[in-house]
């Protein structure tokens, strides 16, 4: 059955201090949420991301054991245009990131080690608004975050958490998830929308693979045009959409 669209989008709650984003690979926070980021820490919010994968996989001419370092590092210079300092990898393997408890289990993990009240993660659903087909990783990795925000709280789920000195940690309140097909909620994009923009281009050489367009028109079109679409259902202001979850 398919989901009722929201048609006005309401501002997201700003009740929160800290804010952990779990995403699957490199570049997935940039493509989606950063200029949110930026505003956020520029506000004095604290966020650290979390990335399952180096993202190896991702170019074809680059052998993963060249990539992932590359891109670990792409992403790390990325994160600190927008005021995040904290980039853990879990290490899962680049393309066939699977849903399970062992990727609950390191998610959970990070959630405890942070202490957030804020998860973010990416789209979980099948397509990206039934047009294009969503990648098996967005799906383990965003399907395993909404379910480890319970499980970091329970300390009967993975008691060897607790075992390694992480003790539960039940304060996530919301989760919410970058582009959704089913946006309930946005952030005004501009306070970081140049910001959003410096951070993407940190991932040059996966951006001079994807495309033969100059990187920066690539980079400022594409964040542009999301935006501005986002906003038409947010006041006219351009906006970064989420799909809200409360706990």
């Amino acid at each position: 059955m398919t989901e009722p669209k929201i048609t006005q989008l309401q501002p997201l709650p700003d009740d929160w201090q800290r804010a952990l984003a779990v995403v699957a690979h490199p570049d997935d926070l940039e493509y989606g949420c950063s200029a949110a980021v930026a505003a956020w820490t520029a506000a004095g919010r604290e966020v650290a991301y979390v990335l399952a994968s180096r993202g190896e996989a991702g170019i074809d001419t680059l052998d993963p054991a060249v990539c992932g370092p590359l891109r670990e590092r792409e992403q790390r210079a990325s994160a600190a245009v927008v005021g995040v300092t904290s980039v853990e990898f879990l290490d899962h393997r680049d393309g066939v990131i699977e849903y399970g408890p062992a990727l609950r289990r390191d998610i959970a993990a990070a959630i405890r080690r942070h202490r957030p009240e804020l998860v973010i993660t990416l789209n979980h659903r099948d397509t990206w608004g039934g047009v294009t087909w969503n990648t098996p990783d967005h799906v383990a990795v965003g399907r395993a975050t909404l379910d480890a925000a319970a499980d970091a709280g329970n300390r009967w789920i993975f008691p060897e958490l607790t075992e390694q000195g992480l003790e539960p940690w039940d304060g996530v309140r919301r989760v919410a998830v970058a582009g959704s097909s089913s946006p309930t909620h946005a952030v005004e994009a501009t306070p970081g929308l140049e910001h959003a923009v410096r951070s993407l281009l940190e991932h040059r050489t996966y951006i001079e693979a994807l495309t033969d367009q100059d990187p920066e028109t690539y980079v400022r079109d594409f964040l542009t045009e999301t935006t501005t679409a986002t906003g038409e259902r947010f006041g006219g202001k351009p906006a970064v959409a989420f799909e809200l979850f409360n706990r």
